[in-house]
Order: structure tokens, then sequence, then C-alpha cells
């Protein structure tokens, strides 16, 4: 009898095809996991599972690849990518997730029985065999930062921050992020009941697993998660209860509830109509109210300006790749350029939008200068009319390391390694001036 072909409810199965849809359709996992349906069919546990061992996978992929590259005499045809995942998928398993060898290498096999890739199957146990006796040596004595860091991110890291930095940069993308929390109010309270810990700049972490949306108060709204990082530059714009705010970029609406809960009368601007349905959810759910403009912000402007602005431009990215390691394999040293240029756009846009007197923040979730300190440095130099209001320690939890010597926020993925690490997040604030 032959062997019947895996069900697509094996989480294995889901896996390999949302690994197969990162890496050879250049899909994001996020968008991978939204539209695959036999994931979401998936058991809670099979669910959780599923994607965890997706993305260690594309997170350890450099040295996956390396141990793989040993075990074999020649590279595998480029029609075999999916026999190469199902190799992936095995030793990151064996090596990162903790499953019983028999267990990784026997489901492994299982993949390819009955399927067009049946012929590997003999290869796929004999690599996995032997990667279990030899792998840890070889594993011992692997650079893991540096082969699981594309070269030209480390490079850019290098040369931006330094190599030892780069090093802390690429050894925190190592490991999954913890769940941060920001509350409407009393952090301590909730800390409580959600067994997280307060940090200094009052967002909740947990490192429990679980489903968070049956945790106590996200139903009610009391709540949303955010990281530590990108909960940080809307309270740059300071007491804002009682006026009009914009959110330009703003959707998923982290940033805008901010500002809502903080009192303030919010238009938050964004273009993807599929994003901002995710914030009308949350604005409803946390009962806040928002102006919402679907639109292109560079174009787009008010009928009057605005006292504060927050932009959140849209960038590479790069600063998030703890949470999304999928980057680490789908960016390119070409999008930060194009990036930068719309960033530029941007955030002319917004200083056109802030009233004379007001403040305008601008920020983005990269590590890379191009989208940070240089854009700043071409807007001063262009001679819009603002002038840089530097940031100081007690606004960010007094965490001074948190900010440059221009009084920018520039958070990166090791600070604050030993209590989990953060984003990277680079921000800036001005005052815009009369004209």
């Amino acid at each position: 009898m032959a062997a019947s072909r895996p069900s697509r409810a094996n989480p294995r199965i889901v896996a390999l095809d949302l690994l197969t849809a990162v890496l050879t359709e250049k899909r994001l996992l996020d968008s991978a996991l939204d539209d695959d349906r036999p994931f979401a069919s998936l058991a809670d546990r099979d669910r959780a599972f599923a994607r965890l061992l997706v993305a260690t996978t594309l997170r350890r992929l450099g040295q996956l690849d390396d141990l793989i590259a040993r075990c074999l005499t020649k590279n595998l045809p480029a029609k075999a990518i999916r026999a190469r995942n199902v190799l992936r998928l095995g030793a990151c398993q064996l090596f990162f997730l903790g499953t019983p060898p028999h267990a990784a290498v026997a489901t492994a096999v299982d993949l390819v029985k009955g399927t067009p890739l049946a012929g590997f199957a003999k290869l796929i146990n004999a690599v996995l065999h032997r990667l279990d006796r030899e792998g840890r040596t070889w594993q011992a004595e692997q650079d893991a930062a540096r082969l699981n860091t594309p070269d030209w991110l480390w490079s850019s890291w290098v040369g931006a921050y330094g190599e030892a930095t780069a090093r802390a940069i690429a050894e925190a993308h190592l490991s999954e992020a913890p769940v941060d929390i920001t509350v409407a109010s009393e952090p301590a309270g909730w800390a409580a009941k959600l067994e997280a810990e307060v940090m200094p700049t009052r967002t909740l972490r947990r490192t429990a697993g679980g489903d968070i949306s049956r945790l106590p108060g996200f139903a009610d709204g009391a709540w949303w998660v955010q990281d530590m990082a990108a909960a940080l530059p809307a309270r740059l714009l300071g007491d804002v209860s009682g006026k009009r705010v914009a959110d330009l970029c703003a959707a998923p609406g982290g940033k805008a509830l901010q500002l809502a809960v903080a009192g303030a009368s919010v238009t938050a601007v964004d273009r993807s109509a599929r994003r901002l349905g995710r914030f009308r959810q949350n604005l409803e759910r946390l009962k806040l109210h928002a102006e919402i403009v679907e639109a292109d912000a560079a174009a787009w402007r008010p009928a009057e300006p605005f006292d504060a602005v927050l932009l959140d431009a849209p960038c590479s990215a790069t600063g998030t790749l703890r949470r999304h390691p999928d980057g680490l394999r789908l960016k390119k040293p070409g999008d930060v350029a194009a990036l930068a240029d719309q960033q530029a756009a941007l955030l002319r846009a917004a200083v056109a939008m802030t009233k004379p007197g007001g403040t305008l923040v601008y920020c983005v979730c990269s590590l890379e200068p191009e989208e940070g300190v240089r854009q700043v440095e071409r807007l001063l130099d262009a001679g819009l009319p603002v002038r840089r209001l530097p940031i100081v320690a007690a606004e960010v939890g007094g965490l001074a390391e948190l900010l440059t010597p221009e009084g920018d926020l520039r958070t990166l993925p090791c600070h604050l390694a030993d209590r989990g690490g953060m984003d990277a997040f680079f921000a800036t604030r001005f005052q815009r001036l009369s004209d």
C-alpha cells in the first residue's frame, strides 16, 4: 500500500508550507499566517508549535544551513527547495526546540512520504541522523550571531555602531521577544493580574506564553500589546490632553491608542485599509475614539494644522527582527534607500501639518542610519522651519543609555538584554517654527 500524503492538519506540514511561502514566495510571515486556513484550523497548542517552528527556523537559518551543508556532498537541486526546507525544520527541532531526536527525524521523513519528494526520504533520514550524532560538536564551533545575520546588515550595523554592539544586536535576535503590554491606567495593579513585570518606562512585560486574548482585561480594553520601545515615541509629545494630534502612518494604531487614552483629539492617517480595519477593532475594544483617514500621508493635508504630529514612517523595520525573523531573509539593501526617500517626503509633509509652536515627533523601527539620524540631518540641512527639542532621560524611564548625545531616542535590541531587550527605534523631536 502506498504511503498516504501528510495531512494539512499536521502542524509540521503547515509549518513546511509557511516556511516555503516565506523563503520561496517571499511572503511576510504574518501575512502568510493570516491567510493560511489550515494554520487557523489547528488546535491552539499545534498552532503555537507551528509558528514557533517556522520563526525559529528563520531566526537560525544561517546556522541550520551551515550544519546541513556539512552532511551533503553536493548541493540539492533548485527544484528540491521543499526538501531542503524539510531538512531545515527537522534540524531546527533537533538543535533548538528540544524535540526528541527520534521524533524530529521520523516526523521530517513523514513530511515527504506519499509526495513528489518521496525520493528524498532516505537522504533526509541520513542527514538528520548524522546531525544527531555529530551536529552538536559542530554547533558548538559556530558563530551564531554572525551566521544568522545577512552580510549587508552586519556591515551596516558594524559601520553604525561598532563591531561589539553589532554583535550584541545580532545576539539579541537569537531569542524570541517577550510580550510587552501598554495599559490604559494602573500599571502596578495590572502587572499583578497579568503576571507581568513593570519595566522602567511603565510598560508591562510578560514572559509566560498562552493566548493573549484570554488574559484578564483584554476583552474589556484595559490594555493592548505594544513593544516597550514602540511605546516611547508617543510619550515624547508631552501632555496632549485636549490637543489636536495627528498620527501619520498610524496603523495598526498602538501609538494612536496611547494618544487617545491621554486625552488627545486624534486623527489617524494611513493608506492601508486592511491595517486600519485592525485599528478600528482596537478602538472599539478599548472604547476610544479617533478620526480615521484612509490616505497617503505624504499627499493628504488637514483643513488646519495640528497642535502636535507623530510620524511613525514606513521603514525597513530592521529594528523588529526579534519579532519578525522573516525580515532577516526578505529585506534587501535597496529597500533602505527607497524607503529613505519616502520618509523624507513624509517628514516634509509632517512639518507642513504642524502649527507654529507645535511639536513633531519622527520615528522609525529601523537600525539603519539612513532611516534615522540622516533623515534629521537632511531635514535640518534643507532649512525647514523646525528646531530639535532634545529628549531627556526622565522621559524614557531614566534610561539615559537610550539617548544619543544630540538628544534623540536610539533604542537597540541589546538594551536591557538581561530583562528581555526591546525593539530598535529611532525618534527625534522638533518644534515647528514660524515660516
